[in-house]
């Protein structure tokens, strides 16, 4: 079974993140979710979120893939912590997947990650992106990096890390169950 790590920063996106580990969980992908912070972790629309543990207890274990959710608040203390910048060069030194969307491919750009790599992200945070390709699709997938650009990409991003990791035939059946855009509903 795949193993995802998804830490959560005060400030997140709401809909990437819940997107995200809710599409995973639906695939059976392992997915543990680490506060930054002891208790609720508070969104960027003040809904709270209650992690499954903190990343000080899963930091150094290994997982197939971590991913960051954006948010302007929640990326940038997810910038300001050095135990992301550690977890993501790690994850990177393993050979395992890194997958961010709406401003978090930045903390990839701050790691030194994104060099000879095609990436985007949200549009306003195009800027601090100065190495890699730098494209405006919905998704990109560079070997093991995956990025997207902003909560109304969130589906598809997380349909695109189900295929990486279980399968293009459960990606399908999951957007199939969900009446994904682009799906027929077959009721």
């Amino acid at each position: 079974m795949a193993r995802v790590l998804v830490p959560l920063a005060s400030g997140f996106e709401e809909i990437e993140a819940v997107t995200i580990i809710d599409i995973l969980r639906r695939a059976n992908v392992e997915v543990t979710v680490a506060g930054t912070i002891d208790g609720p972790i508070i969104g960027s629309r003040r809904v709270p979120l209650i992690p499954d543990t903190t990343l000080d207890a899963v930091a150094d274990d290994p997982f197939d893939m971590v991913v960051l959710p954006g948010g302007g608040e929640g990326t940038a203390n997810l910038r300001r912590d050095p135990r992301i910048t550690s977890l993501v060069k790690r994850q990177a030194d393993r050979g395992g997947y890194l997958a961010a969307i709406c401003a978090a491919p930045i903390v990839l750009a701050d790691a030194g990650l994104l060099t000879h790599k095609r990436v985007t992200s949200y549009p306003s945070y195009r800027s601090q992106i100065t190495t890699g390709e730098y494209l405006t699709d919905r998704v990109v997938v560079d070997g093991r990096l995956v990025t997207s650009r902003s909560p109304g990409t969130a589906l598809e991003f997380a349909l695109t890390l189900v295929e990486l990791l279980v399968g293009s035939d459960e990606s399908r059946r999951i957007a199939r169950d969900v009446l994904a855009q682009g799906t027929v509903d077959a009721a």
